[in-house]
């Protein structure tokens, strides 16, 4: 069902336009040159059909590998192997590299010369933002394409193809099951047309709407790429953010148990720190950033037992957003004005006026730090924030008598 040539493929319009980057390198533009390029976007979008027909249009040879089994020795043959072929034959190389988000900086710092020197072109695939899973001196080197999840309808559009294209013989697939198995693979095409499949394989002339459900329930419970990878994240942080320990255990087994990868789990824990837990408990989000740290020292299965004591913390710990909320205000605020000038007092050239507080005895002295108007940051009165906001209501009696 992979796509032959650019016509065929479904979806990722924005990306693959006339004129785009992307498309002038599967069309073989003579004029394009071939980058490196990095693909993300969510499971079953289109990455691996995409690089497959960036290859197909080079007279190169396409190697692939996936960063879940590779290791830097597999990376090394395929270095050593293109040079010998560049050397000998003039023939240029490309490396898919599948998951690249699950090689560690180092494994991803192997690639780095060979990439930098055009010796290996790198296609690389990831479902998590680059910014985070990938080392920024890779990916300065790439092409950063973002891929959409596909609609219902493109969904649909593949699995018709797919019923088009197969060898059932006589043997049909109604049109609420089509519909229903494009709605539930949520932009999933993989995911789609593993459950036409399944379904197909117990139907006995037309796979039904019932059949079609019969499948999707024999599905995995967890699928670190699939999604139940979104929905299990998504109880998961609210089941912390509800304070409700259990059910985020649960949920955090239920991720751990399914593969998902134990650097994204932290990271949605420090995030979870800041965003939630927030100056209701300054240590929340130190703990976080240890617990991530632990992470990466020493990988799993020991890093279970982290993830749970920071999640137990976390679901544990008094709850307050005021700090997300005030860096939200401030920044609606910048937006929605012309930006005021710094006073003239707290310049770092030619000021005039200022006030240093350690001269005073209290630590505090009245004087003007901006132009705002309102107040940005109100503190709750949930475990540590109420201790800070005591200490605001003592700092405006002192600036106020």
């Amino acid at each position: 069902m992979r796509p032959t040539s650019l016509e065929e493929v479904v979806g990722q319009s924005r990306i693959t336009k006339a004129g785009s980057a992307l498309n002038r390198l599967i069309s073989g533009d003579p004029s394009a040159t071939l980058s490196s390029v990095i693909l993300w976007g969510p499971p079953g979008s289109g990455k691996t059909s995409l690089a497959r027909l960036i290859s197909q249009k080079r007279d190169a040879n396409f190697v692939e590998l996936s960063a879940i089994s590779a290791t830097v020795a597999n990376v090394r043959d395929v270095i050593d192997s293109a040079k010998k072929l560049l050397e000998v034959y003039d023939r240029p190389t490309i490396l898919f590299l599948d998951e690249i988000h699950r090689f560690s900086k180092s494994q991803q710092d192997s690639l780095l010369a060979a990439v930098e020197s055009g010796l290996v072109t790198l296609i690389a695939a990831t479902t998590e933002n680059p910014s985070f899973s990938i080392i920024k001196p890779l990916v300065s080197r790439c092409l950063v394409l973002k891929l959409d999840p596909l609609s219902q309808d493109e969904i649909a559009t593949l699995l018709n193809r797919a019923v088009a294209r197969s060898d059932w013989g006589d043997k049909q697939v109604a049109g609420e099951a089509i519909e229903y198995l494009s709605k539930i693979s949520s932009g999933d095409a993989r995911r789609a047309l593993t459950l036409l499949e399944a379904a197909a394989a117990q139907a006995l002339d037309v796979v039904t709407l019932d059949e079609a459900k019969a499948a999707s329930e024999l599905a995995i419970a967890y699928d670190a790429t699939g999604d139940a990878h979104y929905d299990t994240i998504s109880a998961f942080i609210k089941s912390v953010r509800g304070s409700d320990v259990d059910s985020a255990i649960h949920y955090l087994a239920r991720m751990i148990a399914g593969g998902e990868d134990p650097r994204f789990i932290a990271r949605r824990l420090m995030i979870l720190a800041a965003e939630d837990v927030g100056l209701a408990d300054p240590n929340a989000l130190v703990i976080a950033s240890a617990g991530a740290d632990i992470i990466e020292r020493i990988g799993m299965p020991e890093g279970r037992i982290p993830l749970a004591e920071v999640t137990i913390y976390l679901a544990t710990a008094p709850k307050s957003n005021r700090a997300y909320l005030a860096i939200n205000k401030a920044l609606a605020d910048l937006e929605s004005r012309p930006v005021p000038p710094v006073p003239a007092p707290l310049r770092s050239s030619g000021a005039v006026g200022y006030a240093y507080p350690h001269d005073d005895p209290r630590g505090i002295v009245r004087q003007k730090y901006s132009e705002l108007s309102e107040k940005l940051y109100e503190p709750s009165n949930h475990g540590f924030e109420k201790t800070i906001a005591e200490r605001l209501r003592a700092i405006g009696e002192i600036l106020e008598g």
